[in-house]
């Protein structure tokens, strides 16, 4: 894969400020956690076949960030995806969208017949995952970024804590017995990792916990926008993607893909999570995805990284 060739990317570290407004998560992680907060295997960035990198014929980059559901010791690139968020930037604009993937739609799965889409990565690994979220959704990504929640948490505690607004109370009798208050509240690693998990409290379920999802990483992005200047954090967190990422792409690839997403303007990003029905298949509840409904999201936003206000 020949090296990324962006235009008019910025070239000043401090620009890379505002690539937390996007709320990506796995873009997030790799700038701002210390060198020795993690192992190096807890982020993993996989190029998808198809991808050429931001050259100056591209206009859009895609990104796939998942949630690795994988215990300590386990591979996360061969467990199940517990988050999904589709992520794409358009590099001439600033705009950028996030299209949540609730993790119980049940998809084909190439080779696998049809299961829920986060046993993509189970079967065959970042790029099965790839594959199989471009035939659902109707977008193919290009690159496919996996991590640990236990680097979540990690990294939430690193920037002080996060800030989100809970549209509504609710609780989990194992991840948050306690509960979390509807308003605005503030997150700690351990209580960002829950406020993203739990899902069976929820009215809408997994619908609910993607919006969630999308919260928490607005929260991040608002809180990591109030460090951006203090010296040393952004240059720290630059180094630290260098040592703990395992990618089939050079530092300098990851680097440029980061300053991509670096030009992201906060008034232009727009997010959805995608619908369906719920369904009973082998005794399991699953989610029968509303196929027509995602390919009009992927029209939308294929060409400009952009999604109708209001989904």
């Amino acid at each position: 894969m020949r090296a990324l060739l962006p235009a008019r990317l910025p070239t000043r570290l401090p620009a890379l400020a505002r690539l937390l407004a996007l709320g990506l998560l796995l873009a997030v992680v790799t700038v701002v956690v210390p060198d020795s907060a993690t192992p190096p295997d807890d982020v993993t960035v996989v190029a998808m076949p198809h991808a050429r990198g931001l050259d100056g014929s591209d206009r859009t980059v895609w990104i796939l960030a998942v949630g690795s559901d994988a215990r300590p010791g386990q591979d996360m690139t061969r467990s199940r995806g517990d988050a999904l968020q589709l992520v794409g930037l358009d590099t001439r604009t600033g705009a950028a969208a996030s299209i949540g993937i609730p993790r119980d739609m049940w998809v084909p799965i190439p080779g696998h017949g049809s299961n829920r889409v986060n046993a993509a990565l189970y079967f065959g690994g970042p790029r099965l995952l790839g594959r199989t979220v471009a035939a659902y959704v109707g977008i193919r990504p290009d690159y496919v970024m996996v991590t640990r929640f236990t680097y979540f948490e990690q990294m939430i505690r690193d920037i002080g804590g996060i800030t989100v607004h809970n549209p509504r109370a609710f609780a989990d009798e194992f991840l948050k017995p306690k509960g979390f208050p509807a308003g605005t509240i503030r997150l700690g690693g351990y209580d960002a990792m829950a406020f993203s998990r739990i899902r069976h409290s929820l009215p809408g379920g997994d619908y609910d916990r993607s919006a969630n999802q999308q919260r928490v990483l607005r929260g991040i992005a608002a809180r990591v926008r109030q460090r951006a200047d203090q010296p040393g954090f952004l240059e720290r967190g630059a180094l630290s993607v260098l040592r703990h990422t395992h990618a089939d792409a050079s530092p300098a690839e990851l680097f440029t893909l980061a300053q991509a997403v670096a030009q992201v303007q906060p008034s232009r990003i727009t997010t959805c999570v995608l619908r369906g029905s719920f369904a009973t298949i082998g005794g399991a509840s699953v989610i029968r995805p509303d196929v027509a409904y995602a390919r009009r999201l992927a029209r939308a936003a294929r060409r400009d990284a952009t999604l109708p206000r209001h989904c």
